[in-house]
């Protein structure tokens, strides 16, 4: 795959963010839990490769995802590396087919129609916020560089309080003087920054 396949930076970012993390999962480490409770590195990556897969979907009228990104099986119908480069993929060649002036791109999250920076913004959201999750899972450090982390919190900001009422995110944890730009986006997502396994 051209690891640059997409002119959105922000996925760009998000992309690789979650590539790394796959990347780093040693064999044995599929089976670890993580900050998502009810689901190991396995079910994690796969919500986040149907996610991508959704956004694809909602923008090419393309097929969804195998199954439900949010009752994930636990087992992956390919390798790792490429149920993530697959739904990557997807989701960078749709984005490639969106104008950054679209005012209504169809996008699997609530209102179903955002302009193209924010949909975008979600889609890279959600890739990022699992590759923290598959690293700090893994016992490696967090991928969210502070550039990444404060671009989507402007983007979190934005969509995901309707979200927290199907559970797609917990609610937000509260603030703290110290934290940092990641830690502050981890926060507002319902997600402790100092997580372990």
């Amino acid at each position: 795959m051209n690891e640059n396949a997409t002119m959105w930076t922000v996925l760009a970012e998000a992309h690789r963010a979650l590539r790394d993390a796959v990347r780093g999962v040693a064999a044995g480490d599929w089976d670890r839990p993580t900050p998502c409770a009810e689901w190991n590195v396995t079910q994690v990556l796969q919500h986040a490769a149907g996610d991508q897969i959704g956004f694809a979907s909602f923008i090419t009228g393309g097929p969804g995802p195998a199954e439900n990104p949010f009752a994930p099986s636990g087992r992956l119908a390919a390798s790792p590396e490429t149920v993530a480069e697959e739904a990557m993929r997807a989701s960078a060649d749709a984005w490639a087919t969106v104008g950054e002036d679209e005012q209504e791109v169809s996008v699997p999250v609530p209102p179903n129609k955002l302009p193209a920076r924010l949909g975008v913004g979600a889609c890279a959201l959600d890739a990022a916020v699992h590759a923290w999750d598959i690293a700090v899972a893994t016992g490696r450090p967090s991928p969210l560089t502070p550039e990444l982390a404060r671009e989507l919190t402007d983007v979190a900001q934005r969509i995901v309080e309707p979200l927290r009422a199907f559970g797609a995110y917990a609610p937000a944890l509260e603030a703290r003087d110290d934290d940092d730009d990641a830690a502050a986006l981890l926060r507002y997502l319902g997600r402790r920054p100092d997580w372990t396994a």
